[in-house]
């Protein structure tokens, strides 16, 4: 297990924790991993999600830090998602 993965689940875990998420989505770290978050919050597994957004570990860093929106990664073509844009909206207006 990688070490960006388990601070990816802490650094969710404690950005959800006042929200109800009722979807399922993945995220796609290259070369490290998945994290699935869903109502039960955040944690590493490659799951089927309703939605899966795929990114480098920086761009995910930068997400995770607030120094980029995912939105913006997304439009900038750092962030592909697959699957339900509802969903990862969703998820989007909760990470910031």
């Amino acid at each position: 297990m990688s070490d960006l993965l388990d601070q990816a689940v802490k650094a969710l875990n404690n950005k959800l924790d006042h929200i109800g998420f009722d979807g399922v989505a993945k995220f796609l770290i290259t070369n490290e991993g998945s994290v699935i978050i869903d109502g039960s919050g955040a944690h590493i597994s490659d799951a089927n999600a309703d939605v899966t957004l795929s990114g480098s570990a920086e761009v995910f860093q930068a997400i995770m830090e607030g120094y980029q929106s995912p939105s913006a990664a997304f439009m900038t073509g750092e962030l592909s998602i697959d699957g339900d844009m509802g969903t990862a909206l969703k998820l989007a207006g909760n990470l910031r």
